[in-house]
């Protein structure tokens, strides 16, 4: 018999947009995603990373993503890698818990012998689990010092690879053998959400999976993809539209549906209780007549006007659930070179500082956008 498989993934409970919350969103989301698991009587659920948003997640977050794995532990066993966004100690306090609830967590990476590798024999199924590793955590600091960035690049990639090697190694034709981690395959595409100092720097060929496994469940990436590859190999992508990069995804979940020794075949089920993410762009009327086609989506506005006072203000209340107003003409304002100079991002800002000191080092960049996030995450 087949083993059908739920996989998921980014879920980022916690993310607000134009300072809005969107906790009814996820809740509905999440909600929907338990009735397609239940409609179409999966027998395992897979959610690979960032379940929080931020590593510091509000308790009404926690309680969304807690009430939504124990709502999926009802239907069908459930397996959870930690992403970038999570906190792993956080998540390996609660994994006692949720074990009781036949949800496992792996939230650092561990050998088979560990925990890295679960054994479903009542599935006949084996699954592998690979929590985020970032760079500074697979390659020593002073190689990345005394390297490259090409052969620092490479070397995250080889260690990474033994990694997945090491966790499949005991994968035999008799079992659906399952592989899920987040982490970015070169060639994916980014949904425009995601961190990107942990995307590209951070990526593997696709070659690294190996051929004997039936399904790879990946998660990183919020656009839902499939990768060059023997094996069916696949991003689920967020549930959410999360970021206006994102306005042309169509978000779902998959169904993978694997036998021992066979490429698992995979489904696409759409999900529809996000609201959308619009961008409207032109004058301020041709903005005005394009409101009513972006009814109950949040708006990105984008004016070809010239700066005025109250302009905003006139969009906001033209068209409901406007989260972002901005101006497309060179001539915005004549406080223009100080508006240019605090939209700046703090890594773009380091690196005009070096340049200005003569210093041409795209590593100490990375290094610097690394440390800079892991701060705003604590």
């Amino acid at each position: 018999m087949a083993v059908k498989i739920l996989h998921t993934s980014d879920w980022h409970v916690g993310r607000r947009i134009g300072g809005r919350d969107r906790s009814e969103e996820h809740e509905a989301v999440l909600s929907e995603i338990a009735d397609i698991a239940e409609g179409n009587d999966v027998d395992l659920i897979v959610v690979s990373g960032d379940l929080f948003d931020t590593a510091s997640p509000a308790p009404r977050a926690e309680s969304i993503v807690w009430r939504a794995l124990l709502h999926l532990s009802g239907l069908a066993r459930v397996v959870v890698v930690a992403g970038n966004h999570d906190n792993a100690a956080r998540l390996e306090a609660v994994a006692p818990l949720l074990d009781l609830h036949r949800v496992t967590v792996c939230a650092t990476p561990v050998g088979p012998e560990h925990g890295g590798v679960l054994d479903l024999p009542e599935l006949e199924t084996r699954v592998a689990m690979l929590p985020f590793v970032s760079q500074r955590g697979i390659v020593r600091a002073s190689e990345i010092m005394n390297l490259d960035p090409d052969e620092h690049a490479g070397l995250y990639g080889e260690r990474m690879k033994a990694l997945i090697e090491r966790l499949t190694a005991d994968m035999g034709t008799d079992t659906v053998n399952i592989l899920t981690s987040h982490l970015t395959v070169y060639g994916a595409l980014a949904g425009g959400g995601e961190r990107q100092a942990h995307i590209f720097g951070y990526a593997i060929p696709s070659s690294s999976f190996p051929g004997h496994l039936s399904y790879v469940a990946l998660g990183h990436l919020h656009r839902q993809q499939k990768m060059p590859h023997g094996a069916a190999v696949w991003y689920s992508g967020s549930p959410l539209q999360l970021d206006f990069g994102e306005v042309d995804d169509r978000k779902g979940v998959l169904i993978a549906e694997a036998s021992p020794g066979l490429p698992a075949k995979v489904t696409t089920v759409p999900l529809t209780k996000g609201r959308r993410l619009v961008t409207l762009s032109g004058t301020l009327e041709q903005v005005m007549a394009l409101g009513p086609t972006a009814e109950g989506a949040y708006v990105k506005v984008e004016l070809d006007e010239k700066a005025r006072v109250g302009l905003a203000d006139e969009v906001r209340a033209a068209i409901p659930d406007v989260v972002d107003v901005k101006l497309k003409s060179s001539e915005q304002s004549p406080r223009k070179s100080y508006e240019e100079r605090t939209s700046v991002t703090g890594p773009e800002a380091f690196r005009r500082y070096l340049e200005a000191n003569e210093v041409d080092d795209q590593r100490l960049v990375d290094m610097f956008t690394e440390l800079l996030e892991e701060a705003a995450s604590t």
